[in-house]
């Protein structure tokens, strides 16, 4: 295939990100965008960018025969549905996460894309990162040794308006499923249990609203290693994104991006600017990454970096997490099978 055309469902901030990195791709088209609200500005944006077909019927993009792969970039609630329809239509699909909030619902979608032979990956754009895919290198050439010990900060600069909080599936499902994932993609191993604590901190509003904006989770892998995660929803200073793997032969970390690499040094005392303080600044990189890889592996049908199984194993760990605050104790994955899943 030379080249993919794409459909993109959802013309929000992250929709519209994909559809700029895709158009500054030789290799990708993008051939439609739909949103559930085509306003004038929508309109005059994709006619800028030579996006010929505007439509509030997902339907549209799902079915366009001229369409290969499709960019699922609407609200969690219609991830699973989207899924389903693309595959049967036959696109391979990039989603975003989570795929779903309830676990047996991803499963059903993976198992259609599964079902109908197309690509399914989600968009953990972390593992694009040029900071964490180089610590990662680390870890597979046996720097590090075995893993031991993984230590994850993520700390946003604000939080979201309580509006998205309320159905977002909160901070574990939200924001700390990147974490999730990223202790995954540096072990190798997979999560057997999940003990969580979380507080009230930053804002009494985010508690009334059924959720916590400070966490510390602590993972133990099947290999035995354990990571650790906190996050919080405010850092005054910026956007706080480090990790860290320890392991037999020593250790690796990877820290912040900063706007500039000066330090200044004077009777004050020793410091530098604060770290870049929106995502979309610290990711940039990464967004555009992904969405290179995800279509090169469409045109030459090569194996995805990050599938539907690794979607689904953020979400058991995030609502596994969850399940342990209410129960103060930690959780096996393996119990939530026997337990109401969407806790």
């Amino acid at each position: 295939m030379d080249k993919v055309k794409v459909g993109i469902i959802g013309a929000g901030r992250i929709g519209k990100i994909h559809a700029d990195n895709l158009l500054r791709m030789a290799e990708a088209e993008v051939v439609a965008i739909s949103d559930l609200f085509v306003s004038e500005e929508l309109k005059r944006w994709a006619d800028a960018r030579g996006i010929a077909v505007v439509t509030s019927n997902s339907g549209d993009i799902v079915l366009h025969e001229d369409i290969d792969a499709v960019f699922i970039c609407s609200s969690t609630d219609t991830h699973v549905p989207l899924i389903m329809q693309a595959a049967a239509a036959g696109k391979h699909i990039f989603c975003e996460k989570p795929v779903s909030m309830d676990a047996a619902q991803t499963k059903e979608a993976i198992e259609a894309v599964s079902q109908a032979g197309v690509k399914l990956q989600i968009g953990f754009n972390r593992r694009f990162d040029h900071n964490f895919k180089r610590l990662r290198e680390l870890v597979e050439q046996g720097r590090v040794g075995e893993p031991h010990l993984i230590k994850i900060t993520s700390r946003d600069p604000a939080p979201p308006s309580l509006e998205y909080i309320k159905v977002s599936g909160g901070l574990f499902m939200d924001m700390a499923i990147h974490d999730f994932d990223m202790a995954r993609y540096m072990t190798g191993s997979e999560v057997e249990s999940v003990f969580a604590q979380g507080a009230v901190l930053v804002d009494p509003a985010i508690g009334e609203a059924g959720d916590v904006d400070t966490a510390i989770t602590t993972l133990t892998f099947a290999s035995g290693a354990l990571a650790v995660i906190d996050n919080s929803r405010r850092a005054s200073y910026g956007y706080d994104q480090r990790v860290e793997v320890f392991g037999s032969r020593g250790a690796a970390s990877a820290d912040n991006d900063y706007p500039n690499t000066v330090v200044v040094s004077d009777g004050e005392g020793v410091g530098r600017d604060k770290p870049l303080h929106f995502f979309l600044e610290r990711y940039n990189e990464a967004y555009i990454e992904e969405t290179r890889i995800f279509i090169d592996c469409v045109r030459r049908n090569l194996p995805l970096p990050v599938d539907g199984n690794d979607g689904l194993q953020a979400e058991l760990i995030a609502l596994a997490a969850k399940l342990s605050i209410q129960l103060n104790r930690p959780v096996k994955l393996n119990e939530l099978a026997s337990m109401r899943e969407g806790v």
